[in-house]
């Protein structure tokens, strides 16, 4: 069995484990995490963000969580548009690097905004990986992995829970239309 193959194994074997009834909580994720909010300059407070998350949003946040694999918001999302910070609106990703990775959670080759996703050595749970952090909202996101594809050969896995998805045509309502030419003459 081959090193890949072995942290596949543990990452599915974990998210089987962490689970309670993730097709209900991704529902819930997914509707909560659409919701508009201003974009933030700083973390918001614990009690704020209480308020705010779904208990599977605070749990990947603010816990370090990791939901479960092709039961998430996002991992089969096609639609164009960038994913922010769930807790702040930071811009974080776009779906014009997004890539199938075949693992259930979305996946990335880069950031949209390097800046705002801060790399961490994580050594928990008998592996050492790079977690991915949104800078503003110190969120975990997910883990950055050295298989993806070109051009940077890395994939940021990501927790659906962590992001919140804005369509090309509300970039502009909600605040981020200055990402809005980069989807010029894309479908």
């Amino acid at each position: 069995m081959t090193l890949r193959s072995t942290l596949a194994a543990l990452v599915l074997v974990f998210g089987v484990a962490c689970a309670t009834d993730a097709s209900q909580e991704a529902s819930a994720d997914n509707a909560a995490s659409t919701t508009p909010r201003a974009i933030r300059t700083a973390k918001p407070s614990r009690d704020v963000l209480k308020k705010e998350l779904t208990s599977l949003q605070w749990e990947v946040t603010q816990e370090n969580g990791t939901e479960m694999p092709f039961k998430n918001a996002y991992w089969d999302n096609h639609k164009q548009g960038i994913y922010v910070d769930v807790t702040t609106g930071q811009p974080l990703f776009s779906s014009l690097e997004k890539f199938e990775s075949g693992t259930g959670w979305p996946s990335f080759w880069k950031p949209l905004v390097a800046s705002q996703v801060v790399e961490h050595r994580d050594a928990t749970h008998g592996m050492v990986r790079v977690e991915a952090r949104s800078k503003i909202g110190d969120a975990h996101l997910g883990h950055v992995f050295e298989d993806g594809p070109k051009p940077t050969g890395l994939r940021y896995c990501i927790n659906s829970a962590s992001l919140r998805f804005v369509p090309v045509d509300q970039l502009e309502a909600q605040g981020y239309g200055q990402f809005k030419p980069l989807f010029a003459g894309k479908k």
